[in-house]
């Protein structure tokens, strides 16, 4: 059985058949958008999950992809949320769930506040529906009970810690007071590092038969391997270069985020000097160069290096301690030091 033919099996038939049985125009025109804004991920997370099952010896590839596939749509459903709780409209280069709706409501002859509530109220509503279809696609595994209930909790667990990290994200952007690095670090460590890295290792391994000991193993690979692609990810936010990453590096600056580069620079003598741009709706590119000047002298960019290349190693070493994953391992830092590229 083909690739294609088996994503639409599962994930893409997600979307085809929620289009078939949607109630009328409005429910159809939410699952269209919903498709639309699925296409095109990098399915980084279902080709992990079954490649850690392939490396464990499972011969079913079948139960792997929709595994695979509803790892897939739970990453569709929190980024849906995300972009709500951005206020995002588009991703990827095209309107989201969100902004399609906004604009649908806009079209309709919808005053702005009204259109922009339309929009985010299809936008939660779109990914609680991509939320429930992972779980489904889960509960349906063609596999045994024992092995089905482990996936579902091992899939609860991911979805409490990755609230929590959400929210602790949105609680680093109030400003009421100055995380720790360490505090960072957890946030993404739950916010991203959970359910992209943690999850596809071990659902994959479960799925292959391992033994338990080597879970919470491959749970802690996975967290390393999350820190260094998101905090390489927030390099790119800010030393980037757009037109290799698609990635702006005046949003972070502009919004204020807090990451590992902003607690770090805190603690220097620089920070003056970077906290009045932070947060600055309107900071220019001129600026922004300043900025970043400023958080390479101070050290804050080689630190954050550092700690990437500090995760990498030790995520490389505990691969190797583990065995049949290392290759794995080995060829997804090998696509970090690709990425790493990106950056001026």
């Amino acid at each position: 059985m083909t690739a294609e033919l088996l994503d639409l099996q599962a994930f893409g038939a997600f979307f085809v058949k929620g289009a078939e049985r949607a109630d009328g125009a409005e429910a159809r025109a939410l699952w269209e958008a919903m498709s639309d804004a699925a296409d095109g991920g990098k399915r980084l997370r279902p080709d992990l999950l079954q490649a850690t099952y392939r490396a464990f010896g499972g011969n079913r590839p079948e139960v792997a992809q929709q595994v695979g596939d509803a790892v897939e749509l739970l990453h569709t459903a929190f980024v849906m949320h995300d972009d709500v709780i951005d206020h995002d409209l588009s991703r990827r280069g095209r309107l989201n769930v969100s902004g399609a709706f906004e604009a649908r409501g806009r079209a309709a002859g919808a005053e702005v506040t009204r259109a922009h509530r339309y929009g985010q109220a299809a936008g939660i509503l779109a990914g609680d529906l991509a939320l429930v279809g992972a779980t489904r696609l889960v509960a349906t595994a063609d596999t045994d009970r024992g092995t089905v209930t482990r996936l579902l909790d091992l899939l609860d667990e991911t979805i409490r810690l990755t609230a929590g990290g959400e929210l602790g994200d949105v609680r680093l952007g109030l400003q009421t007071d100055w995380p720790t690095l360490t505090d960072v670090l957890t946030v993404e460590e739950h916010k991203t590092a959970v359910y992209s890295f943690s999850l596809p290792l071990q659902a994959g391994a479960l799925l292959a038969g391992v033994p338990d000991f080597l879970l919470p193993r491959l749970d802690r690979l996975g967290r390393l391997l999350g820190i260094a692609f998101q905090l390489q990810d927030d390099l790119l936010g800010t030393f980037g270069d757009e037109t290799l990453t698609g990635k702006s590096t005046l949003s972070d600056l502009r919004e204020g985020t807090v990451t590992a580069l902003v607690a770090h620079a805190r603690t220097t003598s620089a920070w003056p000097s970077i906290a009045p741009h932070l947060g600055d709706p309107d900071l220019t590119e001129a600026t922004a160069d300043t900025v970043r000047d400023a958080l390479v002298r101070c050290g804050s960019r080689a630190f954050v290096e550092d700690l990437v290349d500090q995760h990498v190693r030790e995520a490389l070493v505990l691969a190797l301690e583990i065995g049949p994953v290392a290759e794995v391992v080995e060829r997804l830092t090998q696509a970090l030091l690709v990425v790493r590229r990106r950056v001026a």
